[in-house]
């Protein structure tokens, strides 16, 4: 087991359509972790590859990270925000975290909250939520029929092979 840390902070990934390279909604997110980490968090960088032969967004924030951390988690297996909830559970447990700090955009922020805060109910810790600024009326909008099919990812998704260091 590490040391202990009183927060884990995951950076939800935003997908660049299999460029190789962060989406600005993506580096938005990742420059806004940076912001408020600190050397005792541990940050989870999650985010998967949607095109095949494409790297994951999780190892193009890897490499992009300037923020400070106790411990660089790579999460790239994670295809869902309740696939990030369901892999950060190992990491809360690990790390012995009374926080969560999930890091997204305005517009995602609620039902992120609402998944992590569904499947880290075990743990006892804390989950908010950490934006930039921005965002427009047809990101909160692709968000609803997406809420619809929270329960059924809830009941569904299952934990992945174990996360990385970075």
């Amino acid at each position: 087991m590490t040391d202990r840390h009183s927060r884990v902070i995951v950076v939800l990934g935003y997908s660049d359509g299999g460029r190789g390279v962060l989406h600005p909604i993506c580096a938005e997110r990742l420059a806004h972790a940076a912001k408020i980490s600190t050397e005792h968090d541990v940050v989870v960088l999650s985010g998967w590859a949607r095109v095949p032969g494409t790297r994951p967004e999780a190892e193009l924030m890897a490499e992009a990270w300037a923020g400070r951390s106790g411990e660089l988690v790579v999460d790239p297996d994670a295809r869902s925000t309740v696939g990030n909830a369901t892999n950060a559970i190992d990491d809360v447990w690990r790390s012995g975290a009374d926080e969560v700090v999930v890091v997204t955009s305005r517009w995602h922020a609620p039902r992120a909250a609402a998944a992590f805060r569904w499947r880290l109910r075990s743990t006892g810790a804390t989950v908010v939520t950490a934006a930039p600024a921005g965002g427009c009326v047809g990101d909160w909008l692709r968000e609803l029929p997406r809420w619809l099919m929270l329960p059924l990812q809830l009941a569904t998704d299952r934990p992945g092979p174990a996360r990385r260091p970075g």
